[in-house]
């Protein structure tokens, strides 16, 4: 079996994902306006993305900052479009007020899905009891990958929870895949290899010049070798 650690980088374009794949990305997440965190793209800039590239592409449904469902008849018919539009691999999630997980929004988007596989971001980050949000999730269909910084604030102060969440690896709950990413640095990954972390998620860590800029390909180069 390959030791070889997934590297999935954010792209909002054409440009970027071009840019992620020469520089060694085995994945990219297709998202729309970083000032709200990653929105839906339009079906166009996916569509355009997927001639361009010819690796596998997850895509955010997110229609609103924050991580409320919204209405979910907005979600389901984007679903319905991009899933038209050829796209295979999604991300989502969302909470109720409380901070518990909308079970009945991440359901009715899941069955709309039919089987892609799917991740489950960072909203975890922000849930009231992260065991419980795992233990809910643990046999929706298609769910393979939490994105997970281990805290709100980040990889520095959830690296703690990351490591014992790891440990936990095969219990009810904690099958699908730890991706992690949010205020990711290159000197974290020692530990998180160390704790048997194979899978890793970059945005700014891959735009040197700054959000507004885009993706470097020689920067997401030097992860794919830091990884290596």
């Amino acid at each position: 079996m390959s030791n070889r650690a997934v590297l999935e980088v954010i792209a909002l374009n054409v440009e970027d994902a071009v840019a992620a794949q020469a520089g060694g990305a085995d994945r990219l997440e297709l998202v729309t306006d970083m000032a709200a965190d990653g929105l839906t793209p339009p079906r166009e800039t996916f569509a355009a993305i997927r001639a361009a590239v010819d690796i596998p592409l997850r895509v955010m449904l997110r229609k609103t900052d924050g991580f409320a469902a919204g209405d979910p008849s907005v979600l389901l018919a984007e679903a319905r479009a991009l899933r038209a539009e050829g796209a295979e691999e999604f991300v989502l999630g969302f909470l109720t007020p409380d901070g518990t997980v909308d079970l009945a929004a991440v359901e009715a988007v899941v069955a709309e899905l039919a089987g892609c596989r799917w991740t489950f971001h960072r909203a975890i980050d922000r849930a009231a009891d992260r065991d419980q949000l795992r233990k809910t999730l643990a046999d929706l269909p298609g769910l393979d990958t939490y994105l997970t910084a281990g805290s709100a604030e980040g990889v520095d102060a959830g690296l703690p929870v990351l490591l014992a969440e790891a440990a936990r690896r095969g219990e009810p709950g904690y099958g699908a895949q730890i991706l992690v990413g949010g205020g990711l640095s290159l000197g974290h990954l020692p530990a998180l290899r160390a704790g048997g972390i194979d899978a890793f998620h970059i945005g700014g860590a891959a735009r040197p010049e700054g959000w507004g800029r885009p993706v470097s390909a020689a920067a997401v180069a030097e992860w794919r070798t830091a990884l290596s």
